[in-house]
């Protein structure tokens, strides 16, 4: 079976700005470059088998984004210290640690390592641009890597593929402005019994203008409920049960086209301290259904919400 190396550089990044060099973040532009080269690699069969990257933010976000654009689950994602300011002797060693499979291999990390990397596998001097990909085919033994042991394959430059991405996947005629998987989301209206009355959570948006629930995108490889829980973790600092059945759906408009969104009922079982819970800077608010109906925002939750009592009150 002949093998394949996945070599990516990660996209372009911000500049330090007080930051050290291993916390810089992906630019706006280097997230949507990096989900070009995932939707590729759907789009050509090329799925890693495993994926490897730096712990850097920059790279580490890199193969996040990539896999995820790519319709797949970060789950065969590590992380690797030595790919971070790595020469060429360091990525053999990342490499050779594969010697036993799996058939195709994913590096992310940096320059200028990587681009000697393919230099000396492939015998080839390819310029790896922030956000590009070589793809060599490789040899069966990973044990012993020798100089032009590999083939170059591909060289893919984000920036001269299409600037929108297929809908609902690689291949697709409808183009968007955003991933596929971006317009598929899920949220949770959380709710705790307080003695004999029912209550429900409303937390501050992300600019403190509105009260929202937790809602996000649903990531490929998680279910919607598995998704909704860690954006309640993440954005209200809650913890609970999703519950299976949900409580309905509304679609709105957001990147171009439509998003539809499932919410689903978690009680909570365990609220985080404000200074454990990541975005304490919202805000949180326990309220009635009915004073809940009132605060949101969004029209679409508010008969959801009392939905949700009428439920639990037949319960």
């Amino acid at each position: 079976m002949t093998r394949e190396l996945l070599i990516l550089r990660h996209g372009k990044a911000a500049l330090g700005n007080g930051l050290k060099d291993f916390d810089r973040p992906l630019k706006d532009k280097g997230k949507r470059d990096i989900q070009r080269i995932g939707v590729w690699l759907q789009g050509n069969d090329v799925l890693p088998d495993a994926t490897v990257a730096s712990p850097a933010e920059r790279a580490l976000v890199t193969a996040q984004k990539s896999l995820k654009a790519a319709g797949t689950d970060t789950n065969s994602l590590t992380r690797d210290e030595r790919i971070y300011e790595a020469g060429r002797k360091d990525l053999l060693d990342v490499v050779g640690g594969f010697i036993d499979g799996p058939g195709r291999v994913m590096v992310v990390g940096h320059n200028p390592g990587l681009e000697g990397l393919v230099a000396y596998l492939a015998r080839e001097r390819a310029h790896l641009a922030p956000g590009m990909l070589a793809r060599l085919s490789m040899p069966d033994d990973w044990g012993g890597l020798e100089e032009g042991c590999a083939r170059l394959l591909d060289l893919v430059d984000p920036s001269g593929l299409p600037r929108k991405f297929p809908f609902p996947r690689a291949g697709a005629a409808e183009m968007r402005d955003r991933p596929a998987y971006y317009y598929t989301q899920s949220s949770v209206i959380p709710f705790r019994w307080n003695g004999d009355q029912l209550q429900v959570l409303v937390i501050a948006s992300s600019k403190k203008k509105h009260w929202v629930v937790p809602k996000g995108i649903k990531d490929p490889g998680h279910t919607p409920q598995e998704s909704a829980a860690k954006e309640a973790w993440e954005e209200a600092g809650v913890e609970g049960r999703v519950l299976d059945e949900p409580l309905g759906e509304y679609d709105y408009d957001k990147w171009g086209a439509t998003c539809t969104c499932v919410v689903y009922p978690m009680e909570v079982t365990k609220v985080i301290p404000e200074e454990e819970w990541e975005e304490n800077h919202r805000g949180r608010l326990w309220v009635t259904p009915e004073e809940a109906a009132g605060h949101l925002k969004q029209p679409a939750l508010k008969p959801l919400v009392l939905n949700l009592a009428a439920r639990l009150g037949r319960s």
